[in-house]
């Protein structure tokens, strides 16, 4: 190739990224055209600076945290999606765990005392544990503890429950909100591109079926996240698809509070065939989530997956949190092969964390109020 050609490639790309960069800067949406372009051309550094630009633009220097902890009923579960390492099925449900009403209240009792401001409930699709069982284990949650945020259930784990109990999604969710539910998380979203969805977890509830649980939630009053399963067979397109109908979403009902890109672990699963995206590809898929979803307050990068060291360079790829301290009490992704095989960091370690990325550590509640801000305070070990 000419010296000449390569100079008009080079200018041609110089071109593109100014429009987009021009387009950042003054609050102009991005297209589908240019997440692609910017996926398949954009340098690394150039992605930062973008993504950092609308960071910073929506939240300062500040990254944010909770101080929460998981409960996991069962990974017994009705479903087999191939990139899942969690679950056990049914038939072979001694090979798993079940917890009753009473332990999963216990372990709620065990944060009497402490600071802890959520308890986020997920795990396998049981066909035993109904939307009753459910309604009554937040019931007693909140009977012992009525401000602890209660954020539960995936939207594969509504569905089911709603379509055995006979209820409609409406219905369901406002049976569930009268017991306790606060707000759902945004996992079981995976990749909604419903061919790649039909072959990685084909017998799970559909994207439609997701969105529709979220957007009936919102209607409600119940504030989500929303999250994307990357890095596995999905093309850059998928991604921007996947991305779209969450913007689409947003635009009609304002109801996400933060986007999770979630990386695919291909640990001990049906997919350890694929292989894993490098850190570039983690850091890419971050800033472009965030110059993409303009309509979404915070993106989060969920520590326990990606390890303490990429968490912290992610927060200058357009991430603001870093959930939160989690308290070594979710298995779904360290069985997958996650980064952090014991996931769990106090919060003087997590600010910590966040301040030697230069960042203000604020500490929020699920709803992003502002608990505490550690503005100021350098170190606490």
């Amino acid at each position: 190739m000419s010296t000449v050609a390569i100079d008009t490639i080079l200018e041609s790309t110089e071109r593109t990224l100014s429009n987009i960069a021009a387009k950042v800067v003054e609050g102009v949406r991005v297209s589908d055209d240019d997440a692609l372009w910017l996926f398949q051309n954009a340098d690394i550094s150039a992605l930062g600076v973008l993504a950092n630009y609308v960071r910073e633009k929506k939240n300062g220097q500040y990254t944010y945290f909770n101080r929460n902890f998981h409960i996991e009923p069962t990974n017994i579960c009705v479903f087999a999606c191939k990139f899942c390492a969690y679950s056990r099925e049914y038939k072979k449900r001694d090979d798993g765990w079940e917890l009753d009403i009473e332990q999963m209240v216990n372990l709620v009792k065990a944060y009497d005392g402490t600071a802890i401001t959520e308890v986020h409930i997920v795990g396998g699709v049981h066909p035993k544990m109904d939307v009753h069982f459910f309604g009554e284990l937040l019931k007693r949650i909140k009977s012992h503890r009525r401000e602890l945020h209660i954020k539960a259930f995936t939207s594969v784990e509504l569905d089911y429950m709603f379509r055995k109990g006979k209820m409609s999604i409406k219905e369901g969710l406002q049976y569930l909100k009268d017991h306790g539910l606060d707000s759902i998380p945004g996992g079981g979203a995976e990749i909604f591109d419903e061919k790649i969805r039909l072959e990685i977890a084909g017998d799970k509830c559909d994207s439609a079926k997701w969105l529709e649980i979220h957007e009936t939630a919102h209607g409600l009053g119940i504030r989500s996240n929303a999250t994307m399963l990357y890095g596995h067979i999905e093309t850059y397109e998928h991604r921007i698809d996947h991305m779209l109908r969450l913007r689409e979403l947003q635009d009609k009902t304002g109801g996400f509070q933060t986007f999770i890109p979630l990386k695919f672990r291909n640990g001990d699963n049906d997919m350890s065939y694929v292989p894993e995206v490098n850190l570039i590809e983690d850091l890419k898929t971050y800033a472009i989530g965030r110059i993409y979803l303009d309509n979404f307050g915070h993106v989060k990068a969920y520590w326990p997956m990606i390890g303490r060291s990429t968490a912290q360079l992610s927060q200058s790829f357009g991430v603001d949190d870093l959930d939160g301290t989690i308290d070594d009490s979710t298995k779904i992704y360290s069985m997958a092969g996650a980064e952090e095989k014991v996931p769990v960091l106090s919060t003087d370690q997590l600010v910590d964390l966040i301040n030697q990325s230069g960042r203000i550590p604020v500490e929020r509640d699920t709803l992003y109020n502002v608990v505490k801000s550690y503005e100021g305070i350098e170190n606490l070990n």
